[in-house]
């Protein structure tokens, strides 16, 4: 067996004194699509943030490529090949479309070039001049993570993509994951959206209080459900 892209293994996180993340152990093989379910406050977000070294202390081991990040500062991280796309989105509003797009440095070579996010996203390609402030929701989110695909990094962690979006835009932002994932893409997305993590996924982890209480390949789902039911409420 390869050794995982990203190897998880005891996760501890703390936000100041709050003790937020209690031993998380998860896996994500090379063009994996992961997704973290779970309810609100499982620590899913967490467990992104972490990853990123944008929680507090953090202790156990967080392997990427076989290098050990558990105690890296967080742009060490990115410079490694992970990005995060956060649920706020993080657009800047006084910039156009194509300016937030160049914003991120290049990390490694094999990012996507505008033009071919304009092509996975041809929303965007029609608002190029349009400041953040003027998109809709939908193409704010499409916006946040074309950004991370110009930088090089191969692992991308995605926390709830599909929040607060209209069904047809959900269902385009399934295809651009499956899309990611045919391009070699490895994916780890926190949702909430049960539903649309099936459409997408290979696996799933599922969360509880900081800790990983289940994993269910994507295979297996409808002989998990009951279960399922009992942690989500789906």
């Amino acid at each position: 067996m390869a050794e995982p892209m990203l190897s998880v293994k005891g996760l501890e996180a703390w936000y100041g004194e709050s003790h937020v993340l209690h031993g998380v152990d998860i896996h994500i093989n090379q063009g994996e699509v992961i997704t973290l379910l779970g309810r609100n406050g499982a620590g899913k977000t967490s467990t992104l943030r972490a990853i990123m070294g944008l929680t507090g202390r953090r202790s156990g081991s967080i392997k990427f490529n076989g290098t050990e990040l558990v105690a890296a500062r967080s742009d060490i991280i990115a410079r490694a090949g992970i990005a995060y796309c956060p649920e706020e989105r993080g657009i800047f509003a006084s910039l156009d479309v194509t300016e937030n797009l160049m914003l991120p440095p290049q990390i490694a070579p094999g990012g996507m070039s505008v033009e071919e996010i304009y092509t996975l996203f041809p929303n965007l390609k029609e608002r190029a001049r349009s400041q953040g402030t003027k998109l809709s929701g939908g193409e704010q989110q499409m916006l946040a993570i074309g950004r991370i695909l110009r930088t090089g990094a191969k692992l991308l962690l995605l926390d709830e993509p599909s929040e607060g979006l209209a069904p047809v835009i959900v269902q385009q932002i399934g295809v651009t994951i499956r899309e990611l994932k045919k391009r070699g893409f490895t994916v780890l997305l926190v949702e909430q959206n049960f539903r649309f993590a099936q459409t997408v996924a290979d696996r799933h982890y599922v969360m509880d209080h900081g800790v990983v209480v289940d994993h269910v390949a994507n295979h297996e789902l409808a002989a998990s459900m009951e279960r399922l039911h009992q942690y989500l409420g789906v």
